[in-house]
């Protein structure tokens, strides 16, 4: 069903809401709820706060009060129909008597969904409308639920002449501080950060959210498969502040090294190579699974970030362009030529937005659209 102005309007502002839950609610979905009366004057809107907490439909209702009867609900995803860690959303809706809840997305949970239906059934007037931010909100539990991975989101900065680092590896600093400060942010609310061992020998870098709120603690990922992390790496003399994995070859982990790792306190996860390289599909699956990592921030070179495009594991990509040139025309690009033209040629069906920040433009682009 099209959507109206109005719904467009609630369901936006359901939508900025509900991103207020990002690094607390995953890996459920963030979820944003408006109450607006039969003029469209808002009455109450709320988010899905906090993992197990209460969902944003509940929040809206208790700050609504008793205006909520006979009022219209815009909730970006469809109210949940099943006992989980709270109760049924639809129970409070129907208890609350509201008239109308327009849906921004139908929830693809199949121990969760139904609740239109539900909601129909106790004389409630129920709509779904074809909104797109209620459907990019979805994207990474949608992703999670139907892929069984995580959300992989794919960031760097580059110069105006496409270049991420010289041909030295010099790459400290093409972006701006507050571009910087937004990836610190953003480091603080993922489970993962994942990167090269080409990066870790080059930059040594530490991968942790600095200067900013932290609402989780993301576990560092390095792809290393024949076990070069320094012993006396910023990854390893951090390793207090937050964990760190490598993912190594299978042969690596019978070594005096893998040993020496251990005992700093690194996790070793073992793997088979073909031909030469890890199947990343089959490792975000584990992660997942064995890990329960539902989100992940890749900071790492051409290599690493070439093969998860290869591989169809990216879902978003961060590019922040800063107003500057390296002049080196044997510098790193961001992807070898057949990732980036596979980028290409999916980001010309996708949706993507320009912000600026500073002197520095920032695309954030969806895959897979």
């Amino acid at each position: 069903m099209t959507a109206s102005d109005t719904d467009t309007r609630l369901l936006d502002l359901a939508v900025r809401s509900a991103l207020r839950g990002h690094g607390l609610v995953e890996p459920n979905p963030m979820v944003g709820c408006v109450i607006s009366d039969s003029m469209g004057t808002i009455l109450a809107a709320a988010h899905h706060e906090r993992f197990g907490e209460p969902h944003a439909e509940v929040l809206a209702v208790e700050r609504a009060g008793d205006s909520a009867r006979g009022s219209t609900v815009h909730v970006t995803l469809e109210p949940c129909n099943h006992h989980g860690k709270t109760p049924p959303c639809v129970e409070t809706l129907i208890r609350a008597g509201v008239r109308e809840v327009v849906v921004g997305a139908k929830d693809p949970n199949p121990q969760a969904c139904g609740g239109m239906n539900t909601l129909r059934e106790a004389g409630i007037e129920t709509r779904c409308v074809n909104h797109s931010g209620s459907k990019a909100l979805l994207s990474p539990f949608r992703t999670r639920l139907e892929e069984s991975r995580p959300w992989v989101t794919v960031k760097w900065a580059q110069s105006l002449d496409g270049r991420i680092a010289t041909r030295t590896g010099d790459s400290k600093w093409i972006s701006s501080p507050l571009s910087r400060l937004m990836v610190h942010r953003e480091r603080g609310r993922v489970d993962a950060i994942m990167t090269g061992i080409g990066t870790v020998l080059m930059d040594d870098p530490r991968l942790t959210a600095r200067g900013v709120s932290i609402r989780r603690v993301a576990t560092r990922i390095v792809i290393d498969r024949s076990l070069r992390t320094p012993l006396d790496s910023a990854l390893i003399k951090t390793i207090g502040e937050a964990p760190l994995l490598i993912v190594t070859s299978r042969e690596s982990l019978n070594t005096s090294k893998a040993d020496s790792l251990k005992s700093r306190g690194v996790r070793l996860i073992g793997r088979d190579l073909v031909d030469d390289r890890f199947d990343l599909s089959s490792l975000l699956r584990d992660l997942h699974a064995e890990h329960d990592i539902a989100t992940i921030l890749v900071e790492a070179g051409t290599g690493l970030m070439s093969s998860l495009v290869r591989a169809d594991c990216v879902d978003e990509l961060a590019i922040f362009t800063a107003p500057q040139t390296m002049d080196d025309p044997e510098g790193y690009p961001p992807l070898e030529p057949d990732a980036a033209e596979k980028v290409a040629t999916e980001l010309r069906e996708s949706t993507s937005r320009l912000y600026r920040r500073e002197l520095d433009e920032l695309v954030l682009c969806r895959m897979h659209s």
